[in-house]
């Protein structure tokens, strides 16, 4: 891999809340692919943009996916990053998914501990602020034919960022819909491919207003089955204990802190399930009291609690649109984790050492 000498770099000076995805370290990863070649021109060079051929194949039939994962700045001054191999190994299905090259995942980790380590200044010291990592991969091949790419470009940037929704960590409300849907079975809805999301922004965009942060997704074919939250997957607590979330379908994607807290929930004292969760009999389990809490749980957020959810002219509140002390437990312990502040007894984390 090629590191290049930077000009007058940026210090890395931030506000106390950066917000999330409004700044840019000074340096970024590429590398380009042909078949003939594989994988090859490695290097570290200097944030920017990206030169794009009109005819890109991404541009046209959208062959392009991506990861999200976090570095964490510990209390000694090293930097934790968080189950990176699980989004690494999720990114090459993915690409297999697409059709696109696979990485090898111990390269693809090597890059971005030298990447992050290069730009290790901008992990904010500030409290609940990390630095986003986001790695992508698209088709730069010039065609116009809907088919298999032969020549791709991977790249990864950095983004320092504070917690993902303006309020922190306090209840988002979130509409579900009926009319729209985000995935079928069979088709890319497990790929974090750009696409997915693109069908999502609009019906986001017609709830704002109405005071809704987030668009729960139900099943393609029925509209009847609880799959996701737009940047989340979606948990709900039975009886203040039992904390159950959609089984994954082949339309719902494979969070890494979905499997996370299904791992961490039961050393807290909570049972957990995987279950086809019908909405109404959710929302009918909300109304009678026997839903406690719901929560979103992702990359971005972390854990974000629901305080209400609006279905069919409807709203149905949550713990008086309070976070609930499951959700707030599970912050708290995943988070603690991450930053270093007690052991972690699940090899989840990979520590940078800064000289």
């Amino acid at each position: 891999m090629i590191i290049e000498t930077l000009q007058n770099p940026r210090p890395a000076i931030f506000p106390d809340n950066p917000g999330f995805g409004r700044l840019y370290t000074n340096r970024m990863f590429t590398q380009h692919y042909t078949q003939d070649q594989g994988w090859h021109d490695a290097r570290i060079g200097a944030f920017g943009p990206l030169p794009m051929h009109p005819v890109a194949q991404v541009l046209h039939i959208g062959l392009a996916i991506f990861e999200g994962t976090k570095a964490y700045r510990r209390a000694d001054g090293n930097i934790n990053l968080f189950r990176v191999d699980r989004n690494m190994a999720r990114l090459n299905r993915s690409a297999v998914r697409l059709g696109m090259p696979e990485i090898d995942p111990a390269t693809h980790i090597d890059y971005i501990e030298s990447l992050v380590k290069l730009e290790h200044e901008w992990v904010p010291r500030l409290p609940n602020c990390t630095l986003y990592i986001r790695p992508v991969v698209i088709s730069t091949e010039e065609t116009l034919e809907v088919r298999i790419g032969k020549k791709f470009l991977h790249y990864i940037f950095l983004s320092p960022v504070g917690p993902y929704f303006a309020n922190g960590f306090n209840p988002v409300a979130v509409h579900i819909s009926h009319d729209y849907v985000r995935a079928v079975k069979g088709g890319t809805g497990e790929a974090k491919t750009t696409g997915n999301y693109a069908g999502t922004v609009a019906v986001a965009e017609q709830v704002r207003p109405h005071g809704y942060q987030q668009v729960l997704w139900l099943d393609a074919v029925e509209r009847r089955y609880i799959e996701e939250v737009g940047a989340m997957n979606i948990m709900f607590v039975r009886d203040g204990k039992h904390i159950v979330t959609p089984a994954l379908s082949g339309s719902i994607l494979h969070g890494v802190t979905r499997e996370s807290v299904l791992q961490l929930a039961p050393d807290l004292g909570y049972t957990v399930s995987e279950e086809r969760l019908d909405v109404d009999e959710i929302l009918a389990d909300i109304e009678k009291g026997r839903i406690t809490e719901a929560f979103g749980v992702g990359t971005a957020a972390v854990v974000s609690p629901v305080g209400k959810f609006g279905y069919k002219g409807k709203e149905y509140r949550i713990n008086d649109e309070k976070s609930g002390p499951v959700a707030t437990h599970l912050y708290k312990a995943l988070t603690d984790i991450q930053y270093g502040h007690t052991p972690d007894p699940y090899g989840w984390m990979r520590t940078i050492k800064i000289d």
